[in-house]
Parts: C-alpha cells; sequence; structure tokens
C-alpha cells in the first residue's frame, strides 16, 4: 500500500518548491514515485523541470460535455482510467499526474465519483505518492484520494502564517478528513526568526518538523525561471529536506 503525502500551505510560502525537493530525495533511492500536481496554478511540473501535457481537469471535461452522446451500456470507468493512464507523464524516476481543473462551471459530481476509485487503484502501482495540493483542502473534502498518512503545511516564518497552519489543522478536524499526521515546515528561515517560529509553534502546538533556510541556490533558479529538482547535494534547503525525511521516515 502506497504511503501518501500531501503538502498544503498558502500561496508564496514555497509550497511547490518543498515538494519538488521532496520528490527529489524520494527518486535517489529505488522506491517508485508517483507525484501529483493537485494545485489549479499547475507549477509543479516547471520545477521538476518537465513540460506538462493533459490534465485530469481535460478528462473531467471531455466526459462531461459527452456525457449524453456516450451509449447508456459503455462502461464509462474504463473510459476515464484508460484517458488518465494517457496523462501520466512517465519521467525516468517517477511518474507525474496533473490534475488541472475543468474549464466549465457545470457539477462533475459523477465524474469525480469515477475518478475516485479510479485514483485508489491508480497508487497501487507506487510505494510513494506525493501530492502538491492546493491552498485549501478541496480535493481532500471530496476525497478523491483515499487515506493521507502525511499532511505537511508550509509556513513562512511570521505568526500569522503558523495560525494559517493551525487553521487548517482545525479544517481537517472540522471537515472529518482521514488524515494521520499533521506537520509543518517553516520555509525562509533565517537567523533572526529562528526561536520565534520554535516557540510560537510550540505555543500553537503545531507539530515543526523542520526549518529550511533562506537559500540563494532557489532564488537564483527562480528568477531564471530554472528547475529545482537538480539544485546540487550542498544547497542549504536539499540539506535540510533529508533532515526532515528521515523524520518522516522516508
Amino acid at each position: 500500500m502506497a504511503k501518501i503525502i500531501a503538502v498544503t500551505g498558502k500561496g508564496g510560502t514555497g509550497k511547490t518548491a518543498i515538494t519538488c525537493l521532496l520528490i527529489r530525495h524520494l527518486t535517489r533511492g529505488d522506491r517508485i514515485v508517483l507525484a501529483v500536481d493537485a494545485d489549479p496554478d499547475t507549477n509543479l511540473p516547471e520545477t521538476l523541470g518537465c513540460e506538462p501535457g493533459k490534465t485530469i481537469g481535460d478528462i473531467k471535461e471531455y466526459l462531461y460535455q459527452e456525457r449524453e452522446n456516450l451509449p447508456p451500456d459503455i462502461n464509462k470507468e474504463s473510459i476515464l482510467e484508460s484517458k488518465i493512464y494517457e496523462t501520466l507523464e512517465e519521467m525516468p524516476r517517477y511518474d507525474l499526474l496533473v490534475m488541472g481543473r475543468p474549464e466549465g462551471s457545470g457539477c462533475y459530481c459523477y465524474v469525480n465519483n469515477l475518478l475516485r476509485g479510479i485514483m485508489n487503484k491508480l497508487v497501487n502501482n507506487y510505494d510513494v505518492l506525493i501530492i502538491d495540493a492546493e491552498a485549501g483542502l478541496e480535493h481532500f473534502s471530496r476525497k478523491i484520494f483515499r487515506k493521507v498518512d502525511d499532511l505537511i503545511v508550509i509556513t513562512d516564518g511570521s505568526r500569522r502564517g503558523l495560525r494559517t497552519a493551525e487553521r487548517i489543522r482545525e479544517l481537517v478536524d472540522e471537515l472529518d478528513t482521514d488524515i494521520s499526521n499533521i506537520y509543518v515546515i517553516a520555509n525562509k528561515v533565517t537567523d533572526t526568526n529562528r526561536e520565534s517560529i520554535a516557540s510560537t509553534a510550540e505555543e500553537l502546538g503545531l507539530e515543526l518538523i523542520g526549518m529550511i533556510p533562506v537559500d540563494k541556490m532557489i532564488i537564483e533558479r527562480d528568477l531564471a525561471g530554472e528547475p529545482l529538482f537538480d539544485l546540487p547535494d550542498n544547497s542549504a534547503a536539499v540539506q535540510e529536506i533529508e533532515k526532515i525525511a528521515q523524520k518522516l521516515g522516508l
């Protein structure tokens, strides 16, 4: 059974960059990894250094538009499953699935129900599934993904950012989602705010599993539009990710 890790956090915290570095770590071993970009902004492929093709959103749109034209006796789940495998990008060390979102404004509840069953079958082909989730918990509330083992909330060094992590934890409880563990990673940490981050996290009862320092290599690559997947081992962020991965048992 695949271990499922989801990474969330508000915009600007470096959520996608950290997801990319966790994928980088996972692919250094012999595990079979599925990376899922579930953020409608679709930035994960760029940080990984690959081009996205069709998305699950495109498929959902197709099935929604064609729902009246398909023969009633045709197996719509088989159609959806085959098209999902068509969108799966097979990279040398991992597979990538981009969720996207449909363009229309209709109700996709029926397609979501089909998708839920197919995703549950798909993850059985992998050792680890890692999701770059959107800022909210929409994917989890719809239960498109089954039980999530580790939900990682990315925050900046501000008290407001840590409060956001606290609200996400509260929302998880309200939605009655099947999430086993909630962890927090502080990103873009400096020597001046390191202690205050740790004390605020403790005050709020948040399990802080890592503090990633400001990394000039990431800043330079972001400005140049270059991928982060091949950052060197001496990157400060990469080194902290290795410590975090050990705590997560990865």
